[in-house]
């Protein structure tokens, strides 16, 4: 209780914290005299001394500074004392310090972890570029840079640069070798380096299709025995010689390329015997190839080799290897996952997030491209053996058919009947009761196939002509699958024949909604608002089917069309000139380009045209007729002669065309000639007064004795005609006096109605006459109808929509055969 002192009410129970010894002020630091004076010499840097001699006093005194502390100094050994101060920090006091423990702070030094008070660190030093090393690092650098440049150009098409990047890479290669043996570094030479540069050469070389140089480049690859592995740059020779259809030579550099690769590659080994037994095909050698090909399908099954085994034994017409080959076809496996994998379980969210990502990545999509391509080849080849591998072609498939039923394509079991039945359509047989039921079987089948079904059976009727049958299918095909963008362009059809243009429209619309790449329906529509005369929506329909289909003959004709509808010959002219650069040789499309030209007042071009027009189909009396009449107009009434006589070939009964040859014959002063030839017109049609008035002229003007003859047979046809003509009248008029008494309510008598009957009949047969003869050869074209002017050579008219179907045909026909894309025929 000594020690114990308690505080006063007056005594301040703080005091005496805030009192320090003013040395250690550091404020007043700037105004300390004796401290900047230390600073500012040497002597505030100088370090502590030491003792020279052993036990000396002045070892153990400390040395004041001007903070008043004492340091103590080293120990008469030279061994600093405990706790003193080196380089800044204080020896620790025990022989274990905590990590990060520093008490420099407290013996004078700056917290300064990072040691940024020594400063900025010294700068790198400058790389000498003189060098030969550097020089060499420099070059080499450059050349792989070239080379990857030359890889860039290659990949976005730019073949040309691609090739002089490599060239240039070759130069630096070289220069740099003769660098390195410059410097005496020829033992070093990067052959890595030279390998890349020679291969990169030799691709570009290849892909310019400069095979020559390609092939000496790969050459000194191989040959150069230091480079491991190049043996097998002779399959790239093997494919050059392939390209050049050196096929010997091919054959040749790829058995020594395979020679050179061990079994350890077994894929590269299949791949170069499927290309020997592809190069065996190209040379009609089947049973060469026969043998590659079975030995990669004991080896190593695919189904491109399968497919190739199956076309093989069909070429040499070996119906039991077909099969068996077939069967291996189908049992090839894939190695891809069932579509099931992909369906999203209710119960766990994680698994279905990672479905949902995975369901159309790139990996997916790979094993839907090669199921696609299995399903093509596996069709293909069905199409291909049916007829050969039995009596009859639906026997032949349904051995298929049953086949793919019992392997993992089980759902292209529907399709197979359905191309059955398609195929039937291909050989024009409309009414083989076969095709038709074995498309009516699916109407029980699920949406996807009854709709595929009820379209093509749409399709058939409608090229029937039973519209009514057309029309159920459609409809039926539309329930079925209401997205079916070829069931709905058949009920647009089906509609269209009807001229309910308006509804067609909706119908073509729908489907473009369902497909926008629809082109028939896009066509289609187009077609309609045509026939609804709303040009501008029709002109913008194929104008949106021109970017599509760039090189369409059908639709720049239609564009032509359209301008021309619209008064812009100029644009119309245009388009038809495109049009003859996608089929030179179309005749109607010449003509049409004369007829406008004609109208444009420009008679070369379109004397041009119109006889580019007959050169290439010399029976249309339309450019005929203009043919002639330009030689006349022009004054060259011998070269009319010829295509009017050919005119008279094409339309025998039609006298017109036989008066122009001896007209011409007349203004061209071959009297005698024309002569001969009103003679033989007179001989043919004796009552033609025309030909009876030229005769009496140029007999008179000869002064031949028959010209009396003439003038009375003259005045007999004159005279007949002329009561010809009143009783065309009178009968007109009996005719109309009838008609009133009918509308009267009175009843003819039985005379009367006789009458009628012969003056109609009369009139019937005048027009009969005013029109081309019945038995012509060929009829005269209709008149000016530009809208089914446009005969496409290798398919149907234009003017009728095009007809949606499921099932396409072959690939390698023409795109206007294929169901669902052809034109319909008039």
């Amino acid at each position: 209780m000594e020690n114990l002192h308690l505080a006063g009410e007056e005594e301040d129970l703080y005091s005496g914290y805030n009192d320090y010894n003013p040395t250690f002020d550091s404020e007043e630091l700037e105004n300390d005299v004796g401290f900047q004076q230390a600073v500012r010499t040497s002597h505030g840097r100088r370090p502590p001394m030491t003792a020279k001699f052993p036990g000396t006093a002045i070892g153990a005194r400390p040395l004041a500074t001007s903070f008043g502390a004492r340091i103590p100094l080293a120990s008469s050994m030279g061994r600093p004392m405990t706790g003193a101060v080196q380089d800044g920090a204080a020896r620790p006091m025990t022989a274990v310090r905590a990590a990060g423990y520093t008490s420099s702070l407290t013996r004078g030094s700056t917290f300064d972890p990072l040691g940024q008070s020594k400063g900025p660190a010294p700068s790198l030093e400058a790389k000498n570029e003189d060098t030969p090393e550097e020089k060499i690092k420099i070059l080499e650098k450059k050349v792989n840079d070239l080379i990857e440049e030359s890889c860039m150009a290659q990949s976005i098409g730019a073949l040309q640069l691609a090739l002089e990047k490599a060239k240039e890479a070759g130069r630096k290669e070289r220069a740099l070798v003769r660098q390195r043996e410059q410097s005496g570094n020829a033992d070093h030479i990067n052959l890595d380096l030279t390998y890349s540069v020679l291969l990169n050469l030799a691709n570009q070389y290849a892909n310019n299709e400069m095979y020559p140089e390609a092939l000496n480049s790969y050459q000194v690859i191989v040959k150069n025995k230091m480079f491991s592995n190049a043996g097998r740059l002779k399959v790239n020779m093997a494919n050059i010689y392939v390209k050049q259809k050196n096929y010997p030579k091919a054959i040749k550099f790829y058995r020594m390329a395979l020679d050179q690769i061990s079994n350890a590659h077994k894929e590269m080994r299949i791949k170069i015997m499927q290309n020997i037994g592809v190069v065996f095909v190209r040379m009609g050698q089947y049973s060469d190839a026969i043998t590659s090909f079975e030995h990669i399908m004991s080896e190593s099954p695919n189904i491109k080799t399968g497919f190739n085994l199956i076309l093989c034994y069909y070429a040499i017409g070996d119906r039991e290897r077909m099969k068996k080959a077939f069967q291996k076809l189908i049992s090839v496996p894939l190695g891809i996952d069932d579509e099931d994998k992909y369906i999203p379980s209710n119960d766990d969210t994680d698994s279905s997030m990672v479905i949902e990502a995975i369901k159309n990545d790139k990996l997916h999509q790979m094993e839907r491209d090669l199921k696609v391509l299995a399903e093509k080849y596996i069709m293909t080849a069905a199409k291909l053996i049916a007829p050969a591998i039995e009596t009859s072609f639906a026997t032949g498939f349904d051995w298929c058919v049953d086949m793919v039923k019992n392997s993992q394509y089980v759902e292209l079991a529907n399709d197979l009947e359905i191309n059955k039945a398609i195929t039937y359509l291909r050989q024009k047989d409309f009414n083989q009761v076969e095709a038709v039921e074995t498309l009516k079987t699916f109407e029980k089948k699920d949406s996807r196939v009854k709709s595929a079904a009820a379209t093509n059976l749409s399709f058939l009727y409608f090229l029937e002509k039973d519209y009514d049958q057309a029309d159920r299918y459609a409809d039926l095909a539309m329930t079925a699958d209401r997205y079916n963008p070829a069931a709905l362009i058949n009920k647009g059809n089906t509609v269209f024949v009807k001229q309910d243009y308006e509804k067609a429209a909706e119908f073509y619309k729908e489907a473009l909604r369902n497909d926008s790449s629809c082109t028939e329906a896009l066509y289609n529509l187009g077609l309609t608002y045509k026939k609804l005369n709303r040009l501008e929506e029709a002109l913008d329909c194929f104008l949106k089917l021109h970017a599509i289909l760039r090189n369409s003959a059908q639709v720049m004709y239609q564009l032509a069309n359209l301008y021309e509808l619209l008064e812009d010959p100029q644009q119309a002219i245009e388009w038809l000139i495109q049009v003859l650069s996608v089929t030179h040789t179309d005749p109607q499309a010449l003509a049409k380009l004369g007829e406008l030209y004609d109208g444009e007042g420009d008679k070369s071009q379109a004397f041009q045209y119109y006889y580019e027009s007959f050169r290439y189909f010399p029976s249309n009396i339309d450019v005929i007729e203009w043919l002639g009449a330009y030689y006349i107009e022009t004054q060259f009434c011998e070269k009319a002669i010829q295509y009017f006589e050919r005119a008279t070939l094409i339309q025998p009964t039609q006298v017109k065309w036989q008066l122009m040859v001896a007209s011409c014959y007349r203004r061209s002063g071959n009297y005698q000639k024309a002569l001969e030839t009103y003679k033989d017109i007179h001989r043919k049609f004796p009552e033609n007064v025309e030909c009876l008035r030229f005769l009496v002229r140029l007999c008179t003007d000869m002064g031949l004795k028959e010209v009396q003859e003439y003038a009375t047979k003259l005045k007999k046809a004159e005279k007949m005609k002329e009561i010809k003509e009143q009783r065309v009248k009178s009968g007109r008029e009996g005719s109309a006096r009838g008609r009133r008494e009918s509308r009267e309510g009175s009843a003819g008598s039985a005379d009367s109605g006789h009458s009628s009957n012969s003056t109609k009949g009369e009139r019937l047969s005048a027009k009969m006459r005013s029109l081309p003869g019945s038995n012509e050869p060929y009829e005269a074209s209709s008149p000016k109808e530009i809208d089914a002017s446009y005969v496409d050579p290798l398919g149907p008219q234009m003017e009728r929509p095009k007809t949606g179907a499921k099932k396409r045909m072959e690939d390698d026909d023409f795109a206007d055969e294929e169901l669902g894309d052809d034109l319909l025929p008039e």
